[in-house]
């Protein structure tokens, strides 16, 4: 997610500043952000074991019937992952060297059938500078989440050209979960998103096609007025 959706911010927040969602702020902000949520099953997940990852709890309850990731990746080099929806189907590539930890849960995640049957929450047009659709979050309110958090993976030299595929998350570090952001036109994002991987050209114009039809509220940061259903996620 840009960031996870603020108390109302989703990926991206109201014009104007790009804050990233899962902020606790009620004001919309220019960033995929996102809030915690209060939704989901009974417990919490402890912290992840000793290993190259970790994936604390985020202190809200855990999702029913989905496992945090194992603490050591079980995926490298290059992932494929098909996301279908009701709109068109969106391919895309994942870096599981470069962003081990993200991807592991990504694909963790869609392993567990997390994102099947959810909606995207978000859309970001003109006259916003932010052209994103966010998705994961399986409350559709940009609040939502697995109960864990994950580390960021930044060099700081990230930029979110047409066909990024980024984490959103709050304005605090290492406070991404499940929501992420992709992006359809160049966007000009500070470089605290971790990108994790790229869109192919087919689903990008997916995304465009999505965006053409605007926003259900009217205005440059809302749900998308076509409802877009991940139906599945599938990874590898």
């Amino acid at each position: 997610m840009l960031t996870r959706p603020l108390a109302t911010v989703a990926v991206l927040a109201a014009l104007g500043s790009l804050a990233a969602c899962g902020s606790e702020d009620d004001s919309a902000t220019d960033d995929p952000t996102t809030t915690a949520s209060s939704e989901g099953g009974s417990g919490s997940f402890e912290p992840a074991a000793e290993g190259e990852c970790a994936y604390p709890s985020d202190g809200n309850p855990a999702v029913e019937g989905v496992d945090a990731p194992s603490a050591d990746p079980t995926v490298e080099g290059e992932v494929e992952v098909s996301i279908t929806t009701n709109v068109g189907d969106i391919d895309a590539v994942l870096d599981a060297d470069t962003t081990p930890c993200t991807v592991n849960s990504f694909v963790s995640l869609a392993d567990q059938g997390y994102f099947d049957g959810t909606e995207c929450h978000r859309l970001t047009i003109a006259p916003s500078t932010i052209f994103v659709l966010q998705c994961g979050d399986p409350t559709a309110t940009g609040t939502g989440g697995p109960g864990y958090t994950i580390p960021d993976e930044l060099s700081g030299e990230e930029t979110y050209p047409a066909g990024t595929l980024a984490m959103a998350k709050t304005p605090y570090p290492d406070s991404g979960g499940s929501q992420f952001f992709m992006v359809y036109e160049d966007t000009p994002l500070p470089p605290n998103y971790t990108v994790f991987g790229a869109v192919d050209p087919e689903g990008v114009e997916v995304l465009r096609e999505i965006a053409e039809k605007g926003t259900a509220n009217g205005g440059p940061d809302g749900p998308p007025t076509e409802t877009v259903e991940l139906e599945s996620v599938t990874a590898g």
